[in-house]
Formats: structure tokens, sequence, C-alpha cells
């Protein structure tokens, strides 16, 4: 049960990280995000992984660099990693909390079992019975733990999916506007 617990505990934390660095940081798309900096020169105000990507590519962009594209990759690279870390510790916290259940079980049903070769279960309250209920208590401690692990961070990759979904189109909204301004075709 320990071991299920710790589990629990860097779960919760891990998914409420990853809710948090999962923000955009605004409401309108990447499109209008990029079209109301072009037209009022402003950048909105807030954190959120698209505005600080829409920040590094404005400032890029207005360097003039000659390709624009490798350099979005490197400058988004730190958002593209923010947004997909922990994932996989959720996922094998997930995939392991049932079996550290199951495991408390078997050690349960040893404990009960060889306590009924001593017949001291039968002393206590609960006898046979009694040791095998709390003996299952792990295995449902193991599936409270997976089963809403597993149900938030499938919202959460979703969120990471249009997230990295809309970082692309920003680099290629970025490198259009470039092009035309360089005077190349895009």
């Amino acid at each position: 049960m320990p071991p299920l617990v710790l589990a629990t505990l860097v779960l919760w934390f891990a998914i409420g990280y990853r809710f948090a660095a999962l923000k955009r940081g605004s409401e309108r798309d990447v499109r209008n995000l990029v079209r109301r900096y072009d037209d009022k020169g402003k950048i909105p105000k807030g954190e959120g992984v698209l505005l600080s990507a829409l920040r590094k590519g404005l400032d890029l962009r207005e360097r003039l660099l000659d390709d624009l594209r490798p350099y979005l990759d490197d400058a988004f690279f730190e958002e593209q990693k923010e947004i997909r870390r922990f994932s996989r510790l959720i996922m094998s916290i997930v995939t392991a909390a049932p079996l550290l259940g199951l495991l408390g079980t078997v050690i349960g049903m040893i404990e009960t079992f060889d306590s009924l070769g001593d017949m001291s279960l039968f002393s206590q309250s609960g006898g046979i019975a009694g040791g095998i209920s709390q003996a299952l208590i792990t295995t449902q401690m193991g599936l409270a733990v997976a089963i809403p692990g597993l149900i938030v961070n499938g919202v959460l990759d979703r969120r990471q999916k249009n997230i990295e979904i809309e970082l692309a189109q920003l680099k290629d909204i970025l490198v259009a506007g470039y092009n035309d301004v360089k005077g190349v075709e895009a």
C-alpha cells in the first residue's frame, strides 16, 4: 500500500504540472494572434505556450534571417519539450498501479493463508473473509489510482496534440509572412 500512496502523489503532481504547462495563453486562434500583431503591433499579454512561441517567432521574423523555419524549429523546441514533460511518467504510473495493487493482494492472500495454518486468523474478528477483504483493498487502490489517471492523461494528451498542431500552424504562418516580407514566393 505505501508504494501505491507514493505513486498516487507522484501521479497527481505530474498531472498538475502538465495541466499548468498546457495552457495556450489566448483564446484566439494562431492566425488571429499573428494578424493582431501585424495590424496593431501588439503581442497579447499573458502566459502560455502559444504566446511564448509567438514572441520568439516574431522576434526571429524581425531579424530577417535567410531561412526562418530551422530557427523557428530550434526556438519552439523548449515549448514542445515542456508540453511533453511527465507524459511518460504518468503513463508508467497508470500502467504500474494495478500491478502494484495485485502484488499487494497476493502478499495479503499469502499472509491470510499463512495465518490460517497457524489458526491465528480465526482468533481475530474477521476470520478468513476479513483477511481476504484486507488483501483486496490494494487491488481496489491500484485501480482507483489508474483509472482516473488514465482518463485525465487522455484529456491532457488531446490538449497537447492540439497545441502541437497550433505550433506547427504558427511556424507556417510566420514563414509565409516572412517570405512575403522578403519578396520570396511561399
